[in-house]
Parts: structure tokens; C-alpha cells; sequence
């Protein structure tokens, strides 16, 4: 084989590998894309973390991959022998469900409501929406809605979001990731 020939092949296996890698290297930048939030609630009290179900990211991490990103409380907890127990949701339902994420309130004195509030990305940044929940929102001290008013404020990297009360202990850091 000449000179020229042997140079074409090793450019060609080269170009080959160089492509290879390449699809490769998208591959992974796509699926860590698919995988990775955009941002997440981190749950900064005890009382916080008890509400994230186990499937979230850990247990104090909440994700949030699109917008808008609604919150709510779950609804079909009962207690047994003080043990607060989680029926199944129904699969017969295929409607989309009212929540993306379902919080579980311990509370003796419910300070999540059902369809508690929303979070939205706009061009600028970012809302938080209460929903017409009867205890309201905090964004740092700033109380959006309670009394079923509803009502939206802006929502910054690192605030900390109050569902509830004043006296509520359910408290999450918004932390963006883009």
C-alpha cells in the first residue's frame, strides 16, 4: 500500500474515532441534561424534611426540571398507631395530577394546603404564585396570599420559602442551577 493510501486510512480512522467520541460525549451531555434539575427546594428544617417523599432527590432535596412547578399537599395520609400512613394514589385516573410534587403536612394544625402554590420561570426570573391556600406563603418575610386570596411575588436564587404560617416550620432554600 502506498504512502498516500496508508495516510487516507489513518485519516479516516482517526476522523471515525474523533466521531465517535464525539457522539459519545453528546450523549452524556444530553442524558446529564435530562437528568439534571433546573433547580431545587432544599428543605432547611427537620419539619421540612419530614414532608420530601424518598423518591426525591435524598431526603431533603426536591427537583424541579420544568415550570410551572406546583406544590401541594398530600391528601391521602391517615394515622395508625401514631404512624402517619400513605395510601396509594389511583392509577385508574389518567388526568394530570394537581401537583407535581406532594408534600406530607405532620402537623397537628394543617399548614399546607392541597393545592398550595406554584413556582414559574419568566424571561426576567422567577414567581412564586400561592394558590389560594388558606395559610399562605413566605418568601423570606414577605407573606404572599393565606385566607384563600392567593397571590405572587418574585422568587430569587437562595430565598427562603415558608409554606404556612408565621409559625409554620416548613421552610425551603430555592436554589437555581442555570
Amino acid at each position: 500500500m502506498c504512502k498516500s493510501r496508508k495516510l487516507i486510512n489513518f485519516s479516516l480512522d482517526y476522523a471515525i474515532g474523533l466521531q465517535k467520541k464525539e457522539d459519545k460525549m453528546e450523549d452524556k451531555q444530553s442524558l446529564l441534561k435530562r437528568i439534571t434539575p433546573v433547580a431545587v427546594l432544599k428543605a432547611i428544617t427537620p419539619e421540612a424534611r419530614s414532608t420530601v417523599a424518598k423518591n426525591c432527590l435524598g431526603d431533603e432535596l426536591i427537583g424541579i426540571w420544568s415550570f410551572p412547578f406546583r406544590i401541594g399537599r398530600e391528601s391521602r395520609v391517615e394515622k395508625v398507631d401514631g404512624k402517619t400512613i400513605l395510601s396509594e394514589r389511583s392509577k385508574i385516573n389518567k388526568g394530570k395530577p394537581n401537583n407535581d410534587i406532594y408534600l406530607v403536612d405532620h402537623g397537628h394544625y394543617l399548614q399546607i394546603s392541597r393545592q398550595h402554590l406554584q413556582i414559574e420561570k419568566t424571561q426576567t426570573g422567577y414567581l412564586v404564585s400561592d394558590r389560594g391556600s388558606a395559610c399562605g406563603t413566605i418568601v423570606n418575610t414577605i407573606k404572599i396570599g393565606s385566607e384563600d386570596r392567593g397571590g405572587t411575588g418574585e422568587l430569587k436564587d437562595g430565598d427562603i420559602i415558608k409554606i404556612g404560617a408565621d409559625d409554620s416550620h416548613y421552610l425551603f432554600k430555592f436554589i437555581t442551577l442555570d
